[in-house]
């Protein structure tokens, strides 16, 4: 293949109708491409026209994917633009129906590295491949066993690294030719796609046990062989492999897990942010999680420590959690706990009706908590009977229905600040924008990830940090909370999206500074502000 068309074919190194007539020359374009040379500004405002004349916010994601795959440089640029609107199409709530649909829409493994769990000793040839001799700094790998909401789906669970990526550049601005996506392929359980003619992954049930994490210590000591200086982001792990990948690693690499930690700390940043508009104290609180598995525990770690830090002991703090999953609310007794639950759990004499305690409604009448936290991906579950309940018992009940997509919710925003008049600090899962209640409108905050794991990723590569440590979660976090004016009427609990960009790097400047205060940067950085700065990449020509 001649220079030209290599360079057309590479969405890091193509600009399309951008290249100068002196570039074309210089890099065997001539012929490739019609004559008149435009501006990002002029291809940016075609596109976007495009994107506004489809329909369907599927065929709007995959224009937009058709722009990613040809150049990187134009995606972003428009992304930058429009990041409010790009966001749900090209993440969540439509990266779901995205993924359902993969293999049916495939075009391009969007370089991709595809791991597949029968061949380990192919793992460093097929990274190698994927990273043509890029300087990967940042890898987002899934095994799309347990994506949130919609559960296993196999190698289509690609796009979720894929999103995560985009977020990441567009939010905190990593240059998007050093990261890579990887897709560990462990087989599936879904029915669906054994039989799917169509399906491209492994088609057997999911390797576990041994085998599977043997595979997995493989794939992170290549990946600390070949990137040495990558972050390695884990993302939608089963519930029983999640925390124990990161219970290993944690304290030895650079790595970071969105759905322990990125969602224990949107979960605190909104808590706190509520408390700033309550003026009420967390020490005060008592915490209700509904959906005890992977996120679930990882909001109740992220709050205990929280709790802790301000100068609770360990048993104290334990008292104010409570945890109810498909079973009710969990003691010490009950079959199945999961390594993380154990702590959490109550005792049975703690309650005259204990053995009552096996539906939301019960519990919610028997602990009175004055936090509601939602992952349980059991839509209406806040119903009113129990958002009542609760606020009978509170002023300003904070309550977040977390789980996504939409149909998943366990409740919405409107229902809760209707069933409250008002008095409801309220986040989701998903984009509610502004709510009218009681004679005000509420702007409701998201509590997305997409706010906080860019800023944390970003800040601890900007610094070179050697790990992320809860001491750097927590900075996260009260970087967050404090963004949001808490004496306006309606105030929000988080930023909004909108201002994704200018709080990414805020949360990045606090967490490269936690490196720096920790002596846990690297040699030489002293100014997180300016390694900030430095390494930010901006999409233009």
């Amino acid at each position: 293949m001649r220079k030209g068309m290599q360079i057309l074919n590479d969405p890091f190194k193509n600009k399309g109708t951008a290249f100068t007539l002196e570039e074309r020359r210089k890099y065997g374009l001539m012929g490739l491409l019609p004559n008149h040379v435009r501006t990002i500004e002029e291809q940016a405002r075609e596109t976007y026209a495009l994107y506004q004349s489809k329909k369907e916010r599927i065929e709007k994601r995959h224009l937009l994917m058709e722009i990613f795959n040809n150049n990187r440089t134009l995606f972003f640029y428009l992304m930058k633009q429009h990041i409010t609107e790009f966001m749900p199409i090209v993440y969540d709530p439509v990266i779901a129906e995205a993924i359902e649909n993969y293999n049916e829409r495939y075009l391009t493994p969007q370089n991709a590295a595809y791991l597949d769990i029968n061949h380990p000793e192919d793992i460093k040839e097929e990274l190698r491949d994927a990273a043509d001799e890029r300087d990967i700094r940042l890898i987002v790998v899934t095994d799309a066993e347990g994506i949130l909401g919609i559960g296993d789906w196999g190698v289509n669970g690609v796009d979720i690294s894929v999103g995560k990526l985009m977020v990441y550049t567009a939010a905190a601005g990593i240059d998007p030719s050093q990261v890579l996506p990887v897709s560990i392929d462990a087989g599936t359980d879904n029915e669906k796609l054994l039989n799917d003619p169509n399906y491209l992954g492994n088609r057997h049930e999911r390797v576990r046990g041994e085998d599977y994490f043997a595979f997995i210590d493989q794939f992170v000591a290549d990946i600390q062989e070949l990137f040495p200086a990558g972050l390695l982001h884990f993302e939608d792990f089963g519930r029983g492999t999640a925390a124990r990948i990161l219970d290993k690693y944690q304290d030895k690499i650079l790595t970071f897990n969105d759905d322990i930690q990125g969602t224990g700390i949107i979960a605190l940043a909104g808590v706190l942010g509520a408390l700033n508009i309550s003026k009420e104290k967390l020490a005060d609180q008592t915490f209700l999680t509904f959906g005890a598995g992977t996120a679930g525990m990882g909001i109740a770690k992220m709050l205990f420590e929280e709790l802790v830090r301000q100068g609770m002991s360990e048993d104290e703090a334990k008292k104010h959690f409570y945890l109810v999953d498909k079973q009710g609310l969990l003691f010490d007794d009950t079959e199945g706990l999961t390594p993380k639950q154990k702590p959490f759990t109550r005792k049975r004499s703690e309650f005259s009706n204990a053995d009552e305690l096996t539906d939301l409604l019960s519990v919610v009448k028997a602990v009175k908590p004055t936090v509601m936290i939602g992952t349980s991906t059991q839509p209406g579950t806040f119903n009113e009977a129990v958002v009542k309940e609760m606020a009978a018992h509170t002023a300003r009940p904070i309550i977040f229905p977390l789980s996504n997509p939409t149909k998943l919710a366990e409740a919405k925003a409107q229902d809760l600040l209707d069933w409250t008049d008002g008095r409801a600090l309220v986040a989701t899962g998903i984009p509610a924008g502004v709510v009218s209640s009681n004679g005000i409108d509420f702007a409701i905050g998201q509590a997305n990830n997409a706010l906080i794991y860019p800023g944390v990723g970003f800040g601890a590569l900007a610094v070179n940090a050697k790990q992320i440590n809860d001491k750097m979660l927590a900075a996260a976090a009260h970087a967050l909370s404090g963004i949001v004016d808490p004496d306006k009427p309606g105030a929000a609990v988080l930023p909004p999206v909108d201002k994704l960009c200018d709080f990414s790097r805020k949360v990045a400047v606090a967490v490269a500074q936690s490196a720096i205060d920790q002596v846990l940067a690297g040699d030489g950085f002293t100014d997180a502000e300016r390694a900030v700065a430095d390494m930010t990449w901006e999409p233009k020509y």
